[in-house]
């Protein structure tokens, strides 16, 4: 039997994903335990375990928000450069993606908490299943983006919308991975992050055929 989601619920759960972004952000995944996320939250563990059946669930989901934040932004940015004819097909690529990224979100965190997620998921193979439900969702979410800007017919593909989307999340998390290795601060990931899409939508756009 499905469980109704209420407010109050939303509320807890919400509480508890943002208790277990701060606690992942001081001592990882692994440190993070459900005793000090519900303290953090203010909750008791009979709460957690009514809105989650374990760390795991909790942080695929905390991952998944992280996620579909993101894109959501992307999209909603797209959509208004689009109708404010900012995205044309003369436009800078490494420029125009910079400015479709722009956010507040802390990439550097992000970086780190899907870092630690994969090798969790390299290690058990349940958790890697539910892993990979997870990522194709997002993958589907990037490929919706994609299509939509090739069906407002400024731009066309080199290569099929799927392969554009596998492209791009490639390259992205490549290229964060790397910079937070580096030490990068916020706005330089976010800045190399946004060069790199920026040089392989070079690569894989061109203008549609009039």
């Amino acid at each position: 039997m499905t469980i109704p989601v209420t407010k109050r619920r939303e509320n807890t759960r919400a509480r508890l994903l943002d208790a277990a972004a701060e606690v992942f952000a001081e001592v990882g995944l692994e440190g993070a335990s459900v005793e000090a996320i519900c303290e953090r939250a203010g909750f008791t563990r009979g709460a957690f375990y009514s809105n989650f059946d374990s760390k795991d669930e909790l942080f695929l989901q905390l991952s998944a928000a992280v996620a579909e934040r993101r894109i959501t932004m992307v999209r909603a940015r797209i959509d208004e450069f689009v109708g404010s004819g900012v995205l044309s097909g003369d436009a800078n690529p490494i420029d125009l993606v910079q400015r479709v990224m722009e956010s507040g979100e802390d990439d550097r965190l992000s970086v780190l908490l899907m870092s630690e997620i994969r090798i969790r998921a390299l290690r058990d193979a349940a958790f890697g299943a539910a892993y990979l439900v997870q990522e194709s969702a997002m993958i589907t979410s990037i490929e919706g983006i994609i299509q939509g800007i090739v069906d407002s017919g400024l731009f066309a593909l080199r290569v099929d919308v799927a392969t554009a989307a596998q492209m791009l999340m490639v390259q992205w998390e490549g290229c964060m991975g790397r910079g937070v290795i580096s030490g990068y601060d916020g706005e330089q990931l976010h800045r190399v992050g946004a060069e790199a899409l920026g040089r392989l939508v070079e690569l894989i756009i061109a203008p549609a055929q009039g």
